[in-house]
């Protein structure tokens, strides 16, 4: 929590230039009547070709992509959920894979589906999970229910002795669409889409939008992604977020977590809180880090190749809110464009946009802040 300019943590961000446009959906699958029982397969015996996911990045982005946030190999999937229909990939297949861990992909057919999930994906701590939907699948919360939840210090999901300080479990977010989430009223505040405490969480060439979380709360957010007490950076890579809101991190918030964050997009996301943090007197909170809301001690955000624009927040940061504590966290931009991200309230003099409590100045190369 940020007391009066005393926030904290090293956060570490990789953004990078670029704009996305949101597309309609071919089909649509809802478990309440599924025509086509879906099966999994643990051993597919072939091995078909299949497109190139269409791509989520910045094309403006040059960042290099280091081995560990590159993508998995998902040549040979534990499960496949699906037998080549719509109708066949339903939430209940999609939450078993889930369940027996591994890496899963999908045979939906050759047309964009979109699974509405009537309930939220919770993840195992003793299962890492790569989800990777080939650039064709879409998991919805249908505005009703966040979409991914992980949590090491869940003893339902079988919390270890050392939550806090373990990297496992690990979960992989490739080639999707998440959508619609909502974690308005959760126990576990924030990430409307994913919410990940403790384990290692990596999104890659994935896209989310129009996701939400509670519009209050000093240091509530991420209707995107919250990330709450990573011992490891969270690497997003050569992804779109756009049109999220919530209370403060109108894509991605983090708590004592660095971020990476490669040739990516943020548009057109919104820190809807009033107060700030800690809340003035009288005001709920929260309002800051249009796009993005970093916050705790010993943390790092890096920020290359990356496009953040149109973002806006009622007080603080309209791109990025940035507060270490302890004045340890740094933060690094790189060859990426900052533009258009008013803040309404306050930001550091002669970085617009952005508002920045750390051991240094910004680390500011090769990028444009407007």
């Amino acid at each position: 929590m940020w007391r009066r300019w005393v926030p904290g943590a090293l956060l570490a961000v990789v953004i990078a230039s670029c704009g996305s446009s949101e597309q309609p959906f071919a089909a649509t699958t809802k478990s309440e009547a599924p025509t086509t029982t879906t099966t999994t397969t643990t051993t597919p015996t072939t091995s078909k070709p299949k497109p190139r996911p269409e791509s989520m990045a910045n094309p403006a982005g040059t960042a290099v992509i280091p081995p560990e946030a590159q993508p998995e190999d998902t040549s040979t999937p534990t499960t496949v959920v699906g037998t080549g229909t719509a109708n066949s990939c339903t939430p209940e297949a999609l939450t078993t894979a889930v369940a027996q861990g591994g890496v899963i992909t999908f045979d939906c057919g050759p047309d964009h589906v979109t699974i509405v999930l009537d309930d939220t994906i919770s993840i195992r701590n003793d299962k890492d999970v790569v989800l990777d939907g080939g650039g064709l699948v879409t998991l919805s919360g249908g505005g009703e229910r966040r979409i991914i939840y992980l949590n090491a210090c869940d003893r339902a999901l079988g919390a270890g002795a050392r939550c806090q300080e373990q990297t496992r479990p690990r979960l992989t977010l490739q080639n999707l669409t998440l959508a619609d989430g909502d974690a308005t009223g959760e126990t576990e505040e924030g990430g409307g889409a994913v919410y990940a405490r403790g384990g290692s969480l990596k999104v890659v060439n994935s896209r989310f939008l129009r996701n939400r979380c509670d519009e209050n709360g000093q240091d509530l957010g991420g209707a995107a992604i919250r990330a709450f007490g990573q011992k490891e950076p969270v690497y997003v890579v050569g992804s779109t977020f756009q049109n999220g809101e919530c209370a403060n991190g109108g894509a991605l918030s983090g708590l004592g977590t660095s971020w990476v964050v490669l040739n990516s997009v943020l548009k057109n996301n919104k820190a809807i809180g009033r107060g700030a943090n800690p809340a003035r007197d009288g005001e709920p909170g929260g309002g800051s880090g249009g796009a993005i809301y970093a916050d705790g001690n010993e943390f790092t955000v890096k920020i290359a190749g990356t496009l953040i624009e149109d973002n806006h927040a009622n007080e603080g940061g309209g791109a990025i809110f940035f507060v270490s504590n302890d004045r340890s966290g740094t933060m690094v931009v790189d060859g990426s464009t900052l533009r258009r991200n008013p803040s309404d309230g306050f930001e550091t003099p002669g970085l617009k946009g952005i508002f920045f409590l750390g051991a240094t100045e910004v680390t500011i190369t090769g990028s444009t802040i407007e």
